[in-house]
């Protein structure tokens, strides 16, 4: 099946082509390896019959689309005033260090990519860090070593 077909058959669940925009920018950015080029953005606007301008607005809004490549191993660090407070500047300190790279990029080989987001939802367990999208909790700069282990011996 393609993008195009598949987001066809989820506009049919959604009265307006407005509200199915969100997860049709996430079928495509499955679909393109993990992020959203031009060509994918372009693609979820002609299946919606929408404007590429706009579906650029949603998808440069909302952290969890990214318009530009990612490694094949995405790590996320919260740095909301909880996780802040927990020490959310260290951790990514220890992750740049540990992943030789810096936040906001992505290594060299293309295995990781290090960010930074405004909120994970998980304040009463600082500091939160999303490993492709499953979330740990209660992390410490102390703990980064280790987690960057098992993340070498995954990939």
């Amino acid at each position: 099946m393609t993008v195009a077909s598949e987001i066809q058959k989820l506009r049919k669940q959604y009265p307006d082509a407005l509200s199915a925009v969100m997860p049709a920018l996430r079928i495509a950015q499955g679909e393109h390896g993990g992020w959203l080029s031009p060509d994918a953005i372009r693609e979820v606007a002609s299946a919606l019959d929408l404007t590429p301008a706009y579906c650029l607005s949603i998808a440069s809004f909302y952290d969890q689309y990214y318009l530009e490549p990612v490694g094949r191993t995405h790590v996320e660090v919260c740095t909301n005033v909880s996780c802040a407070l927990a020490g959310a500047q260290q951790v990514i300190e220890a992750f740049e260090r540990e992943l030789g790279v810096s936040a906001g990029s992505t290594s060299e080989d293309g295995r990781f990519t290090l960010g930074t987001i405004e909120c994970l939802g998980g304040c009463g367990w600082a500091t939160v860090v999303a490993i492709d999208n499953r979330h740990r909790l209660r992390v410490g700069a102390a703990d980064v070593p280790g987690i960057v282990e098992e993340l070498r011996a995954d990939a």
